[in-house]
């Protein structure tokens, strides 16, 4: 059973600096082929300071810097019935390479269906740029699957 006394629970801030092999990466593993999002000058003539970032390049950011707690295991989350199952992000900026980035988790629901055999753990980490504005926010949903 999910452990609710985490809910509402907000991580630690961690930053991270977006780094051009990170972009470039991602950018080749999604099939992207704008030069905005592999080459500076092309990006540069564009009008963006350094390369642009592929716009989901964003819910990437939380693996690369993980927040500490809760754990899985502190959170009452099994890996052998854990699902992925939505991920969703809303744009509000633009990020490029070189960009230092701060991320904030919150834990903003948990719930059950189906006599609790399903349970729901819903997370916000929202992504800040170094001026202190919103760039992403990206929900994560995690579904834990109990026999009951």
């Amino acid at each position: 059973m999910l452990n609710t006394e985490y809910l509402g629970h907000k991580s630690e801030p961690r930053t991270i600096t977006v780094e051009r092999g990170q972009v470039l990466l991602f950018a080749k593993a999604i099939g992207e082929t704008n030069p905005i999002y592999l080459d500076e000058e092309a990006a540069k003539a564009a009008g963006h300071p350094n390369i642009l970032a592929p716009p989901t390049f964003g819910a990437c950011l939380k693996f690369l810097a993980p927040a500490e707690t809760p754990t899985y295991e502190q959170l009452g989350l099994d890996y052998k019935g854990l699902l992925h199952a939505e991920e969703k992000i809303d744009y509000f900026l633009p990020i490029h390479v070189g960009q230092e980035l701060t991320l904030l988790t919150e834990i903003t629901d948990m719930y059950d269906k189906k006599g609790g055999a399903l349970e729901f753990l819903l997370r916000e980490t929202n992504v800040y740029n170094d001026a202190q504005a919103l760039v992403q926010k990206v929900t994560t949903t995690t579904v834990m699957r109990r026999s009951v």
